[in-house]
């Protein structure tokens, strides 16, 4: 965040700068994220997108440095191989507000998933539970009012792990990689995912990649959101809100 003065007074602002994520020296992605967590967002990165785990994601990292301010550049583990180390590559730059999506992402991520999600189911317990402990656990999200939060709960609603960010999909990806940064032993297994955002497509991929089997988003689904989630046998909940949610698969 970085107040900034404006013509009235001042306001606090996020911060968005572009991030290249390099791999073996190589620019696999560059995408518009609010600086801070970076390794996390490039480990989670790199596990939703196929090129690492993530039941052994940082056995497949060899070293993972940042090289400036917004660059990150990882080297793999001799057991990578050369196909799954270019698997990222974009011809593009990601914007802060989209993943990459598509039919072609859609049937790559339900081949890659080579044993069956454990079903969280979505109790109305915990559901009530999760919209109390995710909004308190927001900072800068609520401070600036335009960044994303996403969090990764227990079966009781509570809150294991939370980042922040310009993007929802960077959100998710700094997420998931701080958990498989904390905790390289563990498993998604009975942990869900919750998100400020819409339940687009990149959201729901990027659970099922790592094996989380409950997404809840503030908004609502996407169609090819909803037909991935039922495709996988993931549990979608949308427009989780004090009171009110709709569970779409």
């Amino acid at each position: 965040m970085r107040v900034v003065p404006l013509p009235d007074g001042e306001d606090t602002l996020a911060v968005e700068e572009p991030l290249e994520i390099r791999v073996e020296g190589i620019a696999a992605a560059v995408t518009m994220r609010t600086p801070g967590h970076d390794l996390d967002l490039t480990i989670g990165f790199l596990t939703t997108e196929g090129v690492i785990g993530p039941e052994d994601a940082l056995d497949d990292v060899a070293a993972i440095a940042q090289i400036s301010d917004n660059v990150v550049d990882v080297r793999l583990a001799d057991g990578v191989s050369p196909a799954r180390a270019r698997s990222a590559d974009r011809a593009l730059f990601a914007t802060s507000s989209c993943g990459i999506c598509g039919k072609a992402s859609t049937d790559r991520i339900l081949r890659g998933r080579s044993t069956p999600l454990i079903p969280l189911v979505p109790t109305d317990t915990l559901l009530i539970r999760l919209t109390e402990t995710f909004d308190a656990a927001q900072v800068h999200t609520r401070t600036t009012g335009c960044m994303h939060a996403a969090a990764l709960f227990n079966p009781q609603g509570n809150i294991l792990c939370i980042r922040e960010d310009v993007g929802r999909h960077n959100a998710v990806d700094k997420v998931i990689g701080a958990w498989l940064r904390q905790r390289p032993e563990s498993e998604f297994d009975h942990i869900g995912l919750v998100v400020t955002s819409r339940a687009g497509f990149e959201v729901v991929q990027k659970a099922i990649t790592v094996g989380v089997a409950l997404v809840c988003t503030v908004g609502a689904p996407t169609t090819l959101a909803v037909e991935v989630a039922q495709q996988s046998g993931c549990s979608l909940v949308g427009w989780l809100r004090p009171g009110r949610s709709r569970r779409y698969a």
